[in-house]
């Protein structure tokens, strides 16, 4: 997989983010556009992955405070799930961030997914919440 990364909100690897975002988390997932779409996004570094020069995953990050960076809207079209697709973008989205004096990543995580992240370093802090009505928990990694 060809990575490629962003913070352009005009160019065309955010637009395919924004793509694979809207299928994954509006459409099959059923979470508002505004929530999906928020004010984060020109803030915040964009990162997407092509198979075949087709985008089929993203991820964004940023700093959220000095040394710890957050991930968020971690996302797989169908076509891409189930060939090691999510672990090829968290190892470069983990490449990224050691790369920007990082000693720890942040995520919430969909509880449906924390074997997945644990699975790539990330422990579970703490008590579940709610996030656009679907089940999350915070993780972290010490990097």
């Amino acid at each position: 997989m060809k990575f490629k990364w962003t913070e352009d909100t005009s160019s065309k690897v955010y637009n395919d983010a924004l793509l694979i975002r809207k299928t994954v988390f509006v459409e099959e997932q059923k979470v508002p556009v505004e929530l999906e779409i928020d004010e984060l996004e020109a803030k915040t570094m964009h990162v997407v992955g092509y198979l075949n020069e087709s985008a089929v995953a993203t991820a964004r990050i940023y700093q959220k405070e000095p040394g710890i960076f957050k991930i968020q809207r971690v996302a797989v079209l169908q076509t891409g799930r189930k060939k090691g697709t999510g672990k090829e973008l968290m190892a470069e989205v983990e490449r990224k961030i050691r790369t920007l004096e990082s000693h720890q990543m942040v995520l919430d995580a969909q509880d449906y997914a924390l074997s997945f992240y644990e699975k790539c370093g990330f422990t579970i802090e703490g008590k579940g919440f709610p996030d656009a009505g679907i089940p999350h928990h915070k993780m972290t990694k010490d990097i």
